[in-house]
């Protein structure tokens, strides 16, 4: 799994002109999952991503989670949004390839487990349409931007 993790002070995802998931403080996570995905890796990312440290503390460092938020301020939301073009092969011509990026019978389930896996840690979670034409809106925080390869934790 893939995921470009962006701290937001507002984030949300409209489909044919409905909202359909918004989030104030947070991270908003674009998610790309691959054929050989398991749950293991969706466990792992969403833990890390959970206690990853890029949130302000009292002095101004990055010291703080969205776990931290959560149990401390009111809480961070996490907004995941698919996003199969993280896969996207680059190497030959000018036509990126997507064979790399899993099918939606494989993709769609996982995305739903990453979230649920997000949510078992006590976050508010919303989630874009799996598959859907989104239009997403964010304004990021910092910018704070970070990306994760489950196959590199």
């Amino acid at each position: 799994m893939r995921a470009l993790v962006q701290r937001v002070s507002r984030a949300q995802v409209t489909v044919d002109g409905r909202v359909v998931g918004r989030i104030d403080r947070g991270f908003l996570i674009l998610l790309g999952v691959t054929h050989t995905d398991t749950e293991s890796e969706s466990a792992k990312l969403a833990s890390k991503i959970a206690n990853l440290r890029v949130f302000d503390d009292e002095n101004g460092n990055l010291n703080r989670s969205a776990l931290d938020l959560a149990s401390s301020t009111g809480g961070a939301g996490i907004l995941v949004v698919s996003q199969f073009t993280l896969y996207a092969d680059t190497k030959k011509g000018r036509r990126p390839s997507f064979v790399k990026a899993a099918p939606p019978g494989i993709a769609s389930p996982m995305v739903d487990q990453f979230a649920n896996e997000l949510r078992a840690f006590g976050l508010h979670v919303e989630q874009g349409i799996f598959g859907a034409e989104m239009a997403v809106e964010l304004v990021n925080d910092g910018p704070v931007t970070i990306w994760l390869d489950s196959d590199e934790l």
